[in-house]
């Protein structure tokens, strides 16, 4: 249960909660003024996996963020009357509902609580080659393709399989805007969500960006042609009803707040304000990016932002920077215009798989079950566990760097196709120098082998990024693997750039919960409450440059 309200002799503060759904489950924090993390849940989530599919349930979704923002509120002993604003980040999933808001199923089993498809899902392959055939001139805003990650390709893959459920459908959301929508009954879509993953022209809003005050807008952005052309014309009916007819900046505050049943379901107070959502990465870059050493913050140098990049390091890491003028780079996402940083064009990078691979390697590998068993009679994770066998490799060799381990051992890391820059959902993985060794070191090898190829995947965006116009010299991290010492020293020494981690240690719920203060109106842009409430934290530098 979420804590009781303070007695009237304490004074009040202002806390503000962040909500951010990842794949396996929903976690809560709560934040001061100052940024400073109070206290966070997590409630874990269901999937199902079937081949190419990958489906959750919005019913359950909503289950876990409750039950993760009540234990929030318990371990950090926050009254529900302090709680002033908050926001939401998600996956970039499908959420399919009805007219009752009821879900509708995007499954071939039929099964209506399966109404999400999850952003990894690949079954659209055929369908985003298909649209990429078109060379729409929209699809210059996302690396001259559309990936099978995005929700047109979805979307037109439900109405060629699932014609009865398309029928049905009555609101497709982003995650994120689903549960905006679920606890505050408003419709409106986030910049972030629409612009990166449904094609919307964000920059047909940019006579709005100056307004004083932050509104809801009519839906201006939507190419009817490209829909049309596509084969997707019937969602331009009812002035686009079904995936958005007004869109708002992140932050912009919605409805009238917490509605009184969610407020119930949450352990809240009604009214709470809440900002519009960002995609789960977006709310990590917006909790980070700010995140710099005093000595290289500057107030006033509106270029000074444009040289960093961001590192959401999860399942599959994101790369997300920003630039004042619009970037045009092949096979790398964008330019999103205000989808992450108001006034600012996004630059979006990704590797489809880097926790998810790290997790495969190790889990395949016939020494697995042995080293989980050992990393658990230690009590530590499995990843420490393999960081000290290298540490102790390197020792009894005489080697100067732990990476001079793998001068043998190479390893491809797109075993769930090429996000960027190569924008390939085909391509495979290789790992090279395979032997008949199945023990534990051959393992810790393997497993470093493949940190190393999801470093140089890294290097790879970032020259492909500067090589088009960007100058990023400086690189930011966060997200479950930035907590691995290697993974981060590996990126920095393949890179060659410091890699800075931020000083809170949950940055997507930091960032979700900025929305939420923005909503509040304490402050006067996203931007200025980014400044406000990110800070940095440990520096990683180079050893040296691969």
């Amino acid at each position: 249960m979420a804590a009781s309200s303070s007695s009237s002799d304490e004074p009040s503060r202002s806390v503000f909660l962040g909500v951010d759904v990842g794949t396996g489950s929903a976690r809560a924090g709560l934040f001061d003024e100052e940024g400073k993390l109070l206290g966070s849940s997590s409630s874990p989530i269901q999937i199902w996996k079937d081949g190419a599919c990958v489906e959750q349930s919005s019913t359950d979704i909503w289950l876990a963020v409750c039950a993760a923002v009540k234990a929030a509120c318990s371990k950090a002993k926050v009254a529900s009357t302090e709680v002033k604003g908050m926001g939401f980040a998600a996956t970039c999933s499908l959420v399919a509902v009805d007219s009752d808001s009821s879900p509708v199923s995007v499954s071939w089993s039929g099964d209506s609580r399966r109404n999400v498809i999850v952003w990894m899902d690949h079954r659209a392959i055929e369908q985003a080659e298909r649209i990429n055939s078109s060379k729409s001139p929209i699809l210059e805003y996302c690396g001259a393709a559309v990936s099978p990650e995005m929700e047109p390709p979805k979307l037109l893959w439900v109405k060629e399989n699932l014609q009865e459920s398309w029928s049905m459908v009555f609101r497709w959301m982003d995650l994120s805007d689903w549960l905006s929508y679920r606890a505050t009954g408003d419709d409106t879509r986030s910049l972030c969500t629409t612009v990166c993953k449904w094609t919307y022209l964000g920059h047909a809003h940019m006579q709005h960006v100056n307004d004083k005050e932050s509104r809801d807008m009519e839906a201006c952005g939507w190419d009817d042609d490209f829909w049309e052309e596509i084969g997707l014309g019937d969602l331009i009916e009812g002035h686009h009803a079904k995936i958005g007819r007004s869109v708002a900046f992140p932050g912009h505050p919605l409805g009238s707040g917490l509605t009184p049943t969610a407020a119930k379901e949450l352990g809240l107070v009604p009214g709470i304000p809440v900002g519009t959502s960002l995609i789960d990465a977006h709310a990590g870059g917006v909790g980070v990016i700010e995140s710099v050493p005093q000595s290289e913050a500057a107030d006033h140098d509106k270029e000074a932002i444009c040289n960093r990049m961001v590192l959401v390091c999860g399942t599959s890491t994101c790369h997300m920077a920003v630039s004042r003028s619009k970037l045009f780079i092949p096979g790398v996402w964008g330019p999103f215009w205000s989808a992450m940083v108001p006034e600012y064009w996004l630059t979006e990078g990704g590797q489809s798989a880097t926790g998810a691979l790290l997790d495969h390697i190790i889990e395949n590998h016939a020494a697995s079950a042995c080293l989980a068993n050992q990393a658990a009679s230690q009590k530590i994770s499995l990843f420490e566990l393999l960081n000290k066998m290298l540490e102790t490799m390197m020792v009894e060799l005489n080697l100067s760097f732990i990476a001079a381990l793998t001068k043998d051992v190479h390893v491809l890391p797109d075993f769930h196709g090429n996000r960027s820059p190569i924008a390939d959902p085909k391509a495979k993985g290789v790992i090279y120098g395979l032997t008949l060794d199945t023990s534990d070191k051959q393992l810790a090898l393997l497993y470093l082998a493949t940190v190393q190829g999801i470093a140089y995947g890294t290097r790879h965006i970032v020259e492909h990024c500067n090589a088009h116009g960007h100058k990023i010299n400086t690189l930011l991290a966060c997200g479950g693997l930035s907590k691995n010492p290697i993974f981060i020293q590996e990126h920095a020494d393949i890179i060659g750039s410091p890699i800075i981690l931020p000083r809170e240690s949950e940055p997507v719920l930091l960032g979700a919960a900025i929305l939420g203060a923005v909503a509040t109106r304490k402050y006067h842009s996203l931007s200025e409450a980014m400044k406000a409430l990110n800070a940095a934290g440990q520096v990683w530098m180079p050893c040296f440059v691969c």
